[in-house]
């Protein structure tokens, strides 16, 4: 689990040669392979005994220079590399691309895409919360509720499936709409996960929500307070489990949020548990949200005429959406030509995970892996 350790004698006259600590500190490698960091993350990790001094990302591990990649893919094309950075919010993160282009060619979205569109963000939002409540549960020693997670979450990504042919990497919102009309079947299925999430979501809080050893591990570790959380640039569940208003979709809505009626969910604890309470309690609005949608899909195209070749007129543009870490910004330069002149992508990840030095500091390193999970953390979100 741990790569390697290093510990500073007490004769040492100056710090280790990477900067940290004093004497009789203990430094340990978590990962860069490591189950607990869900991915390609190394933690260099300051102790004293078993109480964390300092927490230091090291981050690069699988950067794949996806905004410069961008640079040189033509507006159709670059939507789709955005798949790769956020995976489990892919249909969330294509959909802010499809914004941005669409703001800068000033396109109207036909109505039966915009709500189609927002159908597969929510659902594309509770397969996300599904696997991190499995994964979260067995980070803590629950085995179990990750088979219980993923038995929800298959019947969504078969939804997925048989609607765009894909079931991580969706490749289907486009400039103007959609790629191709939804399946016959949509409704249907879609009604049908309805039922067994409803029928579900009790084991969920027998399993885990009220159980006193989970709690115990949840409650009062990894606070992270509003004021902090604005400073450290955090948005979405982790922001939200510290009292923050900052839904994308209550504050700057697009689509069809601003006509539809669900709550942003506010937790005031700052701790763990209340981050976890903020994303099992977002699942439900995002049922409700579905709910007032699947019956109510507008007949009409599913995609605005475009011409085959997209130019953007000179210029800045941006566009924001909520995924289910946070706030995906999509900024895009354009000087009148085919592929963007410059593009940057703010990803929720990134700024969540600045914030865990500060969580952690004086927390014991059992600790870290209760904070790490309920930050939900997806790492090539955050290296890109």
């Amino acid at each position: 689990m741990y790569r390697q350790t290093e510990i500073i004698s007490d004769d040492s006259e100056s710090p280790s040669p990477g900067g940290f600590g004093e004497a009789g500190d203990l430094i340990i490698n978590v990962g860069p392979q490591h189950p607990a960091t869900h991915g390609v993350l190394h933690l260099v990790i300051t102790l004293n005994g078993e109480t964390i001094k300092k927490v230091e990302p090291h981050l690069g591990y699988i950067h794949r220079s996806i905004e410069k990649m961008c640079e040189s893919l033509t507006y159709r094309q670059f939507i789709y590399v955005t798949s790769r950075m956020d995976y489990l919010s892919a249909h969330i993160n294509n959909h802010a691309c499809a914004l941005c282009v669409e703001k800068g060619l000033q396109l109207e979205i036909p109505h039966r895409a915009q709500v189609v569109r927002v159908l597969l963000d929510e659902l594309t939002r509770i397969a996300s919360h599904e696997l991190w409540w499995g994964a979260l549960a067995m980070d803590v020693g629950a085995f179990t509720p990750f088979f219980h997670a993923f038995r929800e979450r298959e019947t969504i990504n078969d939804i997925m499936e048989e609607t765009c042919g894909a079931r991580l990497t969706m490749n289907y919102f486009v400039p103007g709409g959609l790629m191709a009309d939804i399946h016959p079947n949509f409704q249907k299925r879609v009604k049908e996960f309805i039922s067994l999430y409803k029928l579900k979501i009790k084991e969920y809080d027998e399993l885990i929500t009220g159980n006193i050893i989970f709690q115990n591990r949840m409650k009062n570790v990894g606070y992270l307070s509003a004021e902090d959380a604005i400073s450290y640039g955090c948005s979405g569940p982790t922001a939200r489990g510290s009292g923050l208003s900052c839904d994308i979709r209550k504050l700057y809505p697009y689509e069809v949020y601003d006509k539809i009626s669900f709550n942003e969910v506010i937790e005031n604890g700052g701790d763990s548990f209340a981050r976890y309470m903020v994303r099992i309690k977002e699942m439900n609005e995002s049922i409700k949200i579905i709910e007032q949608l699947i019956d109510n899909i507008p007949e009409g195209d599913f995609q605005a005429k475009t011409k085959v070749v997209l130019k953007l007129p000179k210029g800045e543009f941006y566009s924001r959406v909520e995924t289910a870490r946070g706030e995906l910004g999509v900024f895009i330069v354009s000087e009148g030509g085919t592929t963007p002149y410059r593009i940057k992508f703010r990803s929720p990840g990134f700024s969540n995970l600045s914030a865990l030095d500060h969580m952690a500091r004086g927390s014991k390193l059992g600790d870290l892996i209760a904070m790490m999970g309920t930050l939900d953390l997806v790492i090539p979100d955050i290296d890109r």
